[in-house]
């Protein structure tokens, strides 16, 4: 380890950096930004401090290959760089000092690892002489972070940087994608030193993100597949972080096999695909529900059996064949005692399952779906999207966003009914539009992760759709929308309580409205102190132009709309029951 005066030393030593043949001379911050260069990374998302100072000096002569957008938050930080990750198909970055700013994001690690979204955290650290001292914003970062992280990383020495973050890339993209976490102590940061070439990764030993598919269960999946009369798809993100989206149209289509997606593999297919039967869930649809319980062969596709997708699992799905796919071999049998499990990449693995299977119809299968979809429209869907009363539904406002953006726009979700309503009505076409919080639940997550999200598809339109709890937890962000220039629409659907646990309260609780009528500040007036243009609606008459005025606005827009206080999310799965217990009202 350096000793102070070393320190001091290379701090009076530092020079700019230099590049050498088959090499690079200059400080472990300077080796550190080429390498990110070297990764293709060209957006970061941070919040200078005292610990990670030198990367932050380096990165003063980086400003015409790196981006920095410096965020309010630490937490708003990794949020974006997830939002960046999602619409970008492409690994988010994030900077945070120690301390503070490094236990800033764990909320984030914890939402990416849940979610897989490929992340590299860099955090300063303290000295090295200084570990294990309770210095100043010292905190193990490492034994923090380990349960919320893919892979974690302590570098005390500069010579450790290059090999470090390539293994972090390749960690954070490959298999199952998740957030990796790089903590550099600031003498490591400041050492000089003539470093070799920078080497991607691409192999590291006992690591196997990609498994070797074995033939013989994808053939016994196609045995089952074509022996099945009532065949049944769930799909979940893994078809979109395997771009597997055309191969998993192509299996569909040639089996004619009706498919429900999970709110994270939202998206992988157009919502108007004949083939596409809805949503999965608590709040999903009721033919997908209902169905899971009467289906014969019941295929996942990347998706990991969540409580929130099965219910019950003592009574879920127990007279079907269960086949799984997934390159993460721990989610096979997890929940879900699988009769087939396919462990591999389902890019790879689609293929060879779709040359075996026989091309088919199923008319009559189809057919309940449809059935059950027209109760759904009668009792819930035409009431909540073409209300009667003179409350505003959240149904019907995102009624008119499908019809004003086709389909096109990206929408990123923050948790609770909203979110839950936006998921269940908001219309793509596109993959990677959908962006939310699925696994962790973050309130929070909305503002910030749409900030990530333009970044990572500036020429799409980005709409933030948030409640006025959740937008709350997060409206620091609206700072670096204003000093960035970040084209965002921020829609708040205002219902004045904690929606979704007031619901809850409301339907087991007796109606006991515990701490979750919130009050919210004046929100035009909050972002025009930003300089955001701003408007509130809440007569239905104004509704339509006023969306039309946010969504055409050349520059970052805020909509506030006021909708009904105790309007419901139905259908709904009541926790305990089974998902064929799903209730309409």
């Amino acid at each position: 380890m350096d000793t102070a005066q070393d320190t001091i030393q290379q701090t009076e030593t530092k020079s700019e950096p230099s590049k050498q043949v088959g090499g690079f001379k200059g400080t472990g911050s300077q080796v550190l930004l080429n390498g990110l260069i070297e990764e293709g990374v060209s957006t970061i998302f941070g919040y200078p401090g005292g610990a990670i100072m030198p990367i932050y000096d380096a990165l003063y002569d980086y400003a015409d290959k790196l981006e920095h957008i410096l965020v309010r938050h630490e937490q708003g930080g990794i949020h974006a760089a997830q939002g960046f990750a999602r619409t970008s198909g492409k690994v988010g970055v994030c900077f945070a000092t120690s301390g503070p700013g490094a236990t800033n994001l764990v909320t984030g690690l914890a939402d990416a690892q849940i979610d897989s979204t490929p992340l590299v955290c860099i955090t300063g650290q303290v000295y090295a002489h200084l570990l294990g001292t309770d210095a100043f914003q010292e905190t193990d970062v490492i034994n923090i972070t380990t349960p919320v992280t893919k892979w974690n990383y302590q570098v005390t020495d500069a010579n450790e940087i290059q090999e470090v973050l390539a293994k972090a890339f390749y960690i954070a993209k490959s298999g199952r994608p998740g957030p990796v976490l790089i903590d550099i102590t600031k003498n490591a940061q400041l050492q000089i030193e003539e470093f070799p070439e920078y080497v991607k990764c691409n192999h590291i030993r006992s690591y196997r993100p990609k498994p070797k598919v074995r033939v013989e269960y994808i053939e016994q999946a196609a045995a089952l597949i074509n022996a099945a009369k009532k065949p049944f798809v769930l799909f979940g993100q893994g078809v979109v972080l395997g771009t597997a989206e055309e191969e998993f149209k192509t299996f569909i289509e040639k089996t004619g096999i009706p498919a429900a997606w999970t709110i994270m593999g939202e998206s992988a297919i157009p919502t108007s695909h004949p083939l596409n039967v809805g949503m999965l869930g608590m709040h999903g649809n009721y033919g997908p529900n209902v169905l899971t319980n009467e289906c014969d062969v019941l295929i996942a596709i990347g998706m990991r059996f969540d409580d929130r997708v099965t219910g019950r699992l003592d009574k879920y799905a127990k007279q079907a064949k269960v086949i799984h796919l997934d390159i993460d071999p721990a989610e096979i049998d997890k929940n879900v005692k699988a009769d087939v499990g396919v462990w591999g990449d389902c890019k790879e693995t689609l293929p060879l399952l779709t040359n075996l299977v026989d091309a088919k119809k199923h008319e009559e299968w189809l057919a309940k779906f449809r059935d059950y979809n027209q109760q759904e429209i009668d009792q819930v869907i035409t009431p909540e999207l073409y209300p009667e009363s003179d409350e505003m539904t959240m149904g019907e406002v995102l009624r008119n966003i499908n019809e004003i953006c086709g389909g096109d726009a990206i929408i990123v979700t923050d948790v609770g009914q909203h979110q839950m309503v936006a998921c269940r009505y908001a219309k793509f076409n596109n993959s990677r539009s959908n962006i939310t919080s699925g696994g962790l639940g973050t309130m929070g997550f909305g503002l910030p992760a749409a900030i990530g999200a333009k970044y990572g598809a500036p020429d799409k339109t980005v709409i933030a759709i948030i409640g006025d709890g959740g937008f709350q937890m997060t409206p620091q962000e609206l700072g670096t929308i204003m000093q960035f220039g970040v084209a965002v629409k921020i829609l708040i659907l205002n219902n004045r309580f904690l929606g979704m646990v007031r619901q809850w309260q409301q339907l087991f609780h007796d109606k006991r409205y515990s701490f979750v009528n919130i009050t919210s500040p004046d929100f035009v007036a909050l972002a025009k102190a930003y300089y955001i243009e701003a408007d509130k609606v809440d007569e239905r008459a104004n509704l339509r132009k006023a969306l039309e005025t946010m969504i055409n606005h050349e520059g970052s827009y805020l909509l506030e709309v006021m909708v009904g206080r105790e309007n419901n999310v139905f259908p709904m799965v009541p926790q305990g029951m089974s998902v064929s217990e799903i209730r309409l009202k």
